[in-house]
């Protein structure tokens, strides 16, 4: 697989408009921060709303639309480090409290386990549909275990209810890219979902975890 965009000044031209779309949603979530504020939420858990609904809108949505939009990992994954840069600058000069919370970083892990996935698997494995599995694992199936626990337990916090919510999105998108092996990955990402070690975060340690569960079964001569 060449690294190098077989027309990189319209990819670049994706990118720029993905990046500002995706500056966009984050635009738009300070307001809804202001709107769930009036209608009574804490401000932890707007903050926490906030954080899924940027996975799902941004990280989601661009996910989806890579694959088909650029014919290497290049460009898409410059501009995750790029976003990832930026957000970790906001902290540093001022933080962005609809969303960011000073107590860490994960936003800033969230975009570079994307765009380190989407890259390594990319080249490893030569199927853009299956480089971007973990990127929507992260963007949608995690996003989907914290608005459950979100709305159960109004904090963030690890319970089996966002795991089996998890598996509920992940598990079928598993499968339609890669079989029943692709479903286990699924599974698999679910449950690593629980574990945290320190800075290390789900997001990525659920990369991890699909990552190399791919990459085993691609080896394995399974997908």
């Amino acid at each position: 697989m060449e690294l190098v965009p077989k027309e990189p000044l319209k990819e670049s031209i994706y990118a720029v408009v993905l990046a500002a779309y995706v500056l966009a949603v984050i635009y738009v979530t300070r307001h809804l921060y202001s709107i769930m504020r009036s209608w009574g939420l804490p401000h932890n858990v707007a903050v926490y709303y906030n954080r899924k609904i940027i996975h799902v809108a941004a990280g989601g949505v661009v996910a989806v639309l890579t694959p088909a939009l650029f014919t290497s990992p290049l460009i898409p994954s410059i501009a995750a480090f790029a976003m990832a840069a930026l957000l970790y600058a906001a902290r540093r000069i001022r933080l962005m409290e609809w969303f960011q919370t000073p107590d860490n970083m994960y936003e800033v892990n969230f975009n570079v386990a994307w765009g380190v996935s989407l890259l390594a698997l990319w080249i490893l494995l030569g199927d853009p549909w299956l480089a971007v599995l973990p990127a929507l694992f992260i963007s949608l199936g995690d996003a989907i275990t914290g608005a459950v626990r979100n709305m159960l337990f109004a904090r963030r916090t690890k319970h089996i209810a966002g795991n089996i919510a998890m598996a509920l999105v992940v598990v079928p998108m598993g499968y339609a890219a890669a079989g029943d092996i692709g479903a286990i990955i699924g599974l698999a990402a679910s449950l690593a979902e629980r574990l945290e070690l320190g800075p290390i975060d789900d997001n990525i340690i659920v990369a991890l975890v699909a990552s190399a569960g791919l990459l085993a079964s691609r080896w394995l001569g399974l997908i």
